[in-house]
């Protein structure tokens, strides 16, 4: 696809084995064209070095179709990782986020997100109005009430069209602390203000 859309284009290039090598004028013009070649057939693998050290999961024991879930959802959270048969490894910072992974597979969970509608259109927009309205009143009654509609309907690997899996999911997990909050015992207006200031922050850059 990269070298169809090149030649159409028209760009100077020469490959490299598997490295492109383009003039340093054409910088930004093929920045522009991975991206929309990406965003139309990404995610793509991040590789772990086969002599960079990682930690190890052994998943001999688990279904071809389960292993399938784990290599799909490592791709679509752009978690650097190498499969050596059945064990994967994958970057250590990323070891704890590998475990959930693995216990929502088991769960099911993930199987489950194929069957679930992606989040409401505008869903950026939305959250970022709610926590910026949260932020300055945590008493606002319509801002609640449309977060408390609004959560259920929203997983954490399921992201609007062009937004990464791992940002998409610091949204989700800021926006259920925020409900959790609600739905508690003990009702803080100032822990609410912190909430929605941190779902705020996290949704910002993409409203």
């Amino acid at each position: 696809e990269l070298a169809e859309a090149l030649a159409e284009g028209g760009f100077d290039h020469r490959w490299d084995g598997d490295e492109l090598v383009v003039p340093e004028a054409l910088e930004g013009a093929i920045d522009a064209m991975f991206a929309e070649l990406e965003a139309d057939l990404g995610p793509f693998p991040v590789v772990l070095g086969a002599d960079e050290h990682g930690t190890e999961f052994g998943l001999d024991e688990w279904p071809d179709a389960d292993r399938e879930l784990l290599s799909t959802a490592l791709v679509e959270a752009q978690i650097p990782h190498r499969w050596e048969g059945t064990t994967v490894i994958v970057a250590a910072d990323a070891e704890h986020e590998v475990d959930d992974l693995l216990d929502a597979i088991e769960r099911g969970d993930i199987a489950s997100f194929d069957d679930a509608g992606g989040p409401p259109e505008g869903v950026i927009g939305t959250l970022f109005s709610i926590a910026d309205r949260l932020a300055r009143d945590p008493l606002d009654s319509g801002a609640r009430h449309e977060l408390l509609e609004l959560a259920p309907l929203l997983h954490e690997r399921q992201p609007p069209f062009g937004l990464a899996v791992r940002e998409w999911g610091t949204m989700v997990r800021r926006t259920r602390d925020l409900v959790a909050e609600f739905e508690g015992d003990a009702f803080d207006e100032s822990d609410v203000i912190g909430l929605a200031q941190e779902l705020r922050s996290a949704v910002r850059p993409y409203a």
